[in-house]
């Protein structure tokens, strides 16, 4: 008898309906990459708490309750994608994602470091481009709490070249820590690596958002073609989207 599935939590896009969040792209990646049976129930922003509660340690700090989430065969449910890569590691070590890599500590840092001038293009963006009528109010209120003002004003003074501007040199210092291994096209040369899955998620996410920022981006990074190879490798993990 065939064990249950996986279900994957995943925030949906309007119809047609596939993935497109960074967090959640990583963990749809280690899913793909181990070949594990999956089933996908798309959750929109608002309704998260009220489907996680009580099935999972909330967060500490706000939202307490975020995607991606799993619930795995036996009932058990694990949120964050850190955390749920840690699990699925530890029940399907093969293939292996190389956790806790050196190169993988490297790029996170440098990503807190990118995401940050990004939000000023992705923050009507995200709305605009992608959210469903469900997630739209919710998207615009809890960003523009987090930033203190209207999403279109931070928008006005934060995206566009003032964005690019900033986030220019991290774009480069990654390019940098992709080539560092000659052979590539992954992080760790031939070797591909949970870190990949974590810089091809942001990179799926800002093309979902704006294919013009992603083009500047990729453009600004000193080798826009390391990344789209690395995107091109990741093909046969990326082309589920979708269920």
């Amino acid at each position: 008898m065939a064990s249950e599935p996986i279900v994957f939590f995943d925030l949906p896009t309007r119809a047609p309906v596939k993935a497109w969040s960074l967090n959640p792209w990583r963990t749809r990646f280690v899913l793909n990459y181990k070949g594990l049976n999956y089933k996908t129930e798309w959750v929109e922003y608002p309704d998260i708490k009220a489907r996680l509660e009580g099935h999972v340690t909330p967060n500490a700090g706000d939202p307490s309750y975020t995607i991606p989430a799993i619930r795995l065969p036996d009932g058990k449910y694990v949120m964050d994608s850190y955390k749920i890569a840690d699990e699925l590691e530890k029940q399907h070590p093969a293939p292996p994602l190389h956790l806790g890599a050196p190169v993988q500590l490297r790029l996170v840092e440098l990503l807190k470091r990118v995401h940050p001038p990004f939000f000023g293009i992705f923050a009507t963006g995200v709305p605009k481009n992608l959210l469903s009528a469900a997630s739209i109010p919710y998207w615009y209120r809890t960003r523009s709490e987090d930033v203190g003002m209207p999403l279109d004003e931070y928008s006005r003074l934060k995206g566009g070249e003032v964005a690019f501007a900033a986030m220019a040199p991290h774009m480069r210092a990654i390019t940098e820590l992709l080539k560092q291994t000659p052979d590539g096209p992954f992080f760790m040369g031939k070797e591909l690596s949970y870190t990949d899955f974590i810089w091809a998620g942001f990179l799926i996410f800002v093309r979902n958002v704006d294919g013009e920022a992603f083009e500047r981006a990729l453009e600004l990074s000193g080798d826009g073609q390391a990344h789209r190879d690395l995107l091109e490798a990741l093909k046969p993990w990326s082309e589920r989207d979708d269920h």
